[in-house]
């Protein structure tokens, strides 16, 4: 379920509000949406949401038709994708998302916002393509997407982190408006006063690789150690027979990997390379010769140890960030 729309500057005043109308029972099941879902008073095409209705967990505001766009265009959504909306109100941006060809799930609490949403969806002519559940976000499966939205409080999205990073790497995340505590996206879009923020969900990089590739006197092998890896970002050593080097600019974004050093030969090397479970195969450049490419592999040896932070967030993360 979408979430209000407000200036920056309101943000924090908002968040508070929120979590205060959460912990009176506001957001959840007892408010006015519950009464009415009890009572069955809606007949079939009669319901018509009303902007800042309560819900389970988050009150419901439409996202605009400008965001909707803006978000679909940052996950680069083809017919290929599977887009899901975890708390999708009126189903609006599963349907945006159908007519770009995509297949879409809508994922939301309110029985009366779901038949809204199929209803729509037919008129639209993308119901073949769409489907909508009355279902709890929390207790629901999304791991076959390819791309997820949502519009979430930032405790809300924290508690959807764990799971998140267990998606398939490369999955795109687009949220409106609120972060997912210290995971930074990997790149953000300011429309209006509103923030839509893009995250790739990060292969794992971590542990001990054997990494191949070309030196002037031929094919090396050498140890690549990735010690730390903090989401999208990871620090590590390769070494070769008389020192450790670090590594230059390491980054995780999807299935891909960067990073460079200095080898043996005095020459800098910058690798990219695409991760498939234990194995990384890539392009390396030698930037020190004009950028001349060849190819480079690298195989884990032992188990991967867990991303820093894919496990559940403290229970302040939120706050200590502030406005972040």
């Amino acid at each position: 379920m979408t979430l209000i729309d407000k200036p920056r500057a309101d943000r924090r005043a908002f968040i508070t509000g929120s979590a205060a109308w959460a912990a009176s029972g506001l957001l959840a099941s007892g408010g006015l949406q519950a009464q009415q879902l009890r009572a069955g008073s809606f007949a079939a095409g009669d319901y018509k949401p009303r902007r800042g209705q309560s819900g389970k967990d988050v009150i419901w505001i439409p996202t605009p038709d400008l965001f909707v766009t803006r978000m679909l265009r940052l996950a680069q959504v083809t017919p290929q994708d599977f887009v899901i909306d975890l708390g999708s109100g009126d189903g609006k941006i599963v349907i945006a998302a159908a007519r770009e060809g995509a297949r879409g799930l809508g994922i939301e609490y309110n029985p009366d916002m779901v038949e809204l949403s199929r209803r729509r969806a037919q008129e639209a002519g993308v119901a073949e393509r769409t489907r909508f559940e009355k279902a709890d976000i929390f207790e629901s499966d999304f791991s076959q997407a390819t791309v997820v939205t949502m519009y979430l409080l930032p405790q809300l999205n924290l508690k959807l982190r764990p799971r998140i990073l267990a998606l398939k790497p490369g999955t795109r995340v687009v949220s409106h408006e609120f972060r997912m505590g210290r995971w930074r996206p990997d790149e953000t879009s300011s429309v209006d006063h509103a923030a839509l923020h893009l995250w790739l969900v990060p292969a794992n990089v971590g542990g001990q690789w054997e990494l191949q590739f070309p030196q002037q006197a031929g094919p090396v092998t050498t140890r690549l150690e990735v010690r730390r890896q903090h989401f999208q970002d990871f620090t590590g050593t390769v070494g070769f027979k008389d020192f450790d080097t670090g590594l230059r600019e390491p980054k995780v974004a999807g299935e891909q990997v960067r990073f460079g050093f200095t080898d043996e030969d005095g020459r800098l090397r910058r690798f990219v390379g695409q991760v498939a479970g234990d194995v990384i195969n890539g392009s390396v450049y030698d930037l020190t010769a004009g950028g001349a490419r060849a190819p480079f592999s690298a195989r884990r040896i032992g188990a991967a140890p867990a991303i820093e932070g894919s496990g559940p967030a403290a229970a302040d993360e939120a706050e200590s960030l502030g406005n972040d």
